[in-house]
């Protein structure tokens, strides 16, 4: 039996062979790993399940191979797709999932343990985060170039100087602080 899975956050499509009698199984499950793997425990004789690398991560995979069903998790990049083909379903997709494992087509990927799995996903939010703040300091330094404001020397972060000959940054009235702004009556 050859069962292909397009995941999703929300929702698993599935899509199983039967090599020798040619019989399709469908079925649009829950995300939930144990409804996944009671869904593959009905079909008939023993079954093996592909699905693509995605950001669920790998615990579907582990949870399928600690019920003993050959789980394979293919990376997207590699897999060979029907010259054109413009219709893509989920469907289509876990269809085209299971025809490459029954033809063993497909460049599989490893599947890491829990604890491996956490660090690569802490190292990442680190990298987002030291992405997310490094974009925020080009925006605010741009915003204070454009007022005129220049850091002077040091560090960035350091204190600013301001450029012109008046000691204001900017003589638009909104870039006053509140108290200086003029008001209307």
């Amino acid at each position: 039996m050859s069962v292909g899975l397009d995941v999703h956050a929300r929702s698993v499509v599935a899509h199983a062979m039967d090599v020798q009698t040619g019989e399709i199984f469908k079925a649009r499950l829950c995300p939930d790993p144990a409804e996944v793997t009671g869904w593959i425990k009905t079909l008939p004789g023993p079954a093996a399940a592909i699905y693509e690398a995605c950001h669920t991560g790998y615990g579907l995979a582990r949870t399928l191979l600690s019920h003993d069903i050959r789980t394979v998790v293919a990376a997207p990049s590699k897999l060979q797709r029907p010259s054109g083909s413009r219709v893509k379903t989920d469907a289509i997709d876990a269809e085209h999932l299971a025809t490459l494992l029954r033809l063993d087509a497909f460049t599989p990927v490893t599947v890491p343990d829990e604890l491996t799995e956490a660090a690569r996903d802490l190292v990442r939010a680190r990298d987002d985060c030291r992405s997310d703040l490094m974009r925020a300091r080009h925006r605010l330094s741009k915003l204070l170039l454009r007022h005129g404001i220049v850091y002077s020397g040091g560090q960035a972060g350091s204190a600013p100087t301001t450029s012109g000959s008046s000691g204001s940054a900017s003589t638009h009235p909104w870039s006053r602080p509140r108290s200086t702004r003029p008001t209307t009556v």
